[in-house]
């Protein structure tokens, strides 16, 4: 597993890059904005994630990471930064990244936002028709199964349900979530989450089906069996 750091704080890149390689992954740094986008937009170095910090200086992470997108990058992007607003974090997601940690973090935080990006199962993004262990889910008609059981979703349970099945386990925050199911000019209050996971919560018992949308206090929710 190969990742890009783009850091500008050198002790930090020195001790986020020892830990990654300690943990068995390839590891290139750049501490300047300007050779990052060098190496960033180069497809030829094969990266399976980058770890970018948002203040790079010369050109900025965030111009970085749109870069990457706008050229086909489709990699798992994850920001670090110490901008911490609500505006800060949607406008990172909305620029690109798939993740967002804010300085000061643990180390252990990291690798687990890495481990979990890197599993994502690339092969289910772009279809209508999900499996996660005992589910199946048809976008098009908002039809989840379950063995021989069947219900039928709302429109935003339906997009909901399927941010989550196409990233089993992937840890995802209200913030997150209100970006990609209302968008960021929606004025949908963060409680919308909550109701529609009770709701989908309801949808997965009526079912009986063995997966649960976990809470993890403080951090989100993410699907698991």
């Amino acid at each position: 597993m190969k990742i890009l750091l783009l850091e500008d704080d050198l002790a930090l890149c020195h001790a986020i890059k020892l830990k990654l390689v300690k943990h068995g992954y390839l590891v290139d740094s750049c501490n300047d904005g300007e050779t990052a986008m060098l190496y960033a937009l180069n497809t030829d170095y094969s990266y399976d994630l980058a770890i970018v910090d948002r203040m790079l200086p010369i050109i900025d992470g965030l111009t970085i990471i749109k870069a990457m997108r706008g050229k086909g990058i489709g990699i798992p992007v994850i920001i670090i930064t110490g901008m911490s607003a609500l505006d800060d974090k949607i406008e990172g997601l909305d620029g690109g990244a798939d993740d967002y940690l804010v300085k000061p973090f643990h180390m252990r935080e990291l690798l687990a936002r890495v481990r979990a990006l890197t599993r994502r199962p690339a092969e289910i993004k772009n279809t209508d028709h999900l499996v996660f262990s005992d589910l199946r889910f048809d976008k098009r008609n908002r039809e989840l199964f379950c063995r021989d059981k069947k219900v039928l979703l709302t429109v935003k349970e339906s997009e909901l349900l399927y941010v989550f099945m196409q990233s089993p386990e992937i840890l995802f925050s209200r913030e997150q979530l209100l970006l990609k199911i209302w968008g960021t000019s929606s004025d949908v209050e963060p409680g919308n989450v909550d109701n529609y996971i009770s709701f989908l919560r309801k949808r997965l018992k009526e079912i009986q089906s063995s997966c649960n949308i976990k809470t993890v206090y403080g951090s989100g929710y993410k699907l698991e069996n």
